[in-house]
């Protein structure tokens, strides 16, 4: 029998892998500066399999405004420049036949406030997520009370800490998103 903690419990911990995974992608937004994460989620074509990038190459940031891709399989240069062309970070790579170059150029205004667009987006998709699972878990809550398992008073309380929850998890979604946004919009 499924008591009204336990799917507190759950749920909170279901809150909690939509607020890590923001957080996770957060990381893949750029901002200016160079950071491997940005190609955390290119996938090349390596002999008919999408692998991600990083099971492919050695990925390092020599400089701030640089990444270095080198191929373990250097018949895969071809391949892998293709893949980060026709993504949508907007860079423009370079090789020499073993290494691919990766300039970051700063951000323009236009493009800050297309990642800023992008982040809000991102930002709503996980509150949204958030919402669902508090849904869920009232859903369940509610249950128990018609099933006669638990009273009212204590359905009203279990309702009332899962908005309390709830909202502690929009509070670090809308703080991640303002930290973001801030670091976004700021030239260097």
């Amino acid at each position: 029998m499924e008591t009204v903690k336990a799917i507190h419990d759950q749920a909170r911990e279901r809150m909690e892998k939509a607020v890590a995974d923001f957080q996770h992608e957060l990381a893949t937004l750029r901002t200016g500066r160079a950071s491997v994460n940005l190609l955390d989620h290119i996938r090349v074509d390596y002999y008919g399999t999408l692998t991600p990038l990083n099971q492919l190459a050695n990925l390092h940031v020599p400089e701030p405004g640089l990444i270095t891709v080198q191929p373990w399989d250097v018949s895969q240069i071809g391949a892998i420049e293709r893949t980060i062309r026709s993504s949508d970070l907007g860079i423009n790579p370079a090789n020499d036949g073993k290494v691919i170059r990766l300039p970051i150029p700063p951000l323009n205004e236009e493009r800050r406030k297309e990642m800023v667009k992008r982040l809000h987006h991102m930002a709503e998709e996980h509150r949204v997520a958030v919402r669902n699972v508090r849904r869920d878990a009232n859903d369940q809550v509610k249950k128990l009370t018609k099933e006669k398992k638990v009273a009212e008073d204590e359905e009203r309380r279990a309702l009332d800490e899962m908005q309390k929850t709830t909202d502690a998890f929009m509070a670090k979604i809308d703080a991640s998103s303002r930290t973001k946004e801030k670091e976004l919009m700021e030239i260097r």
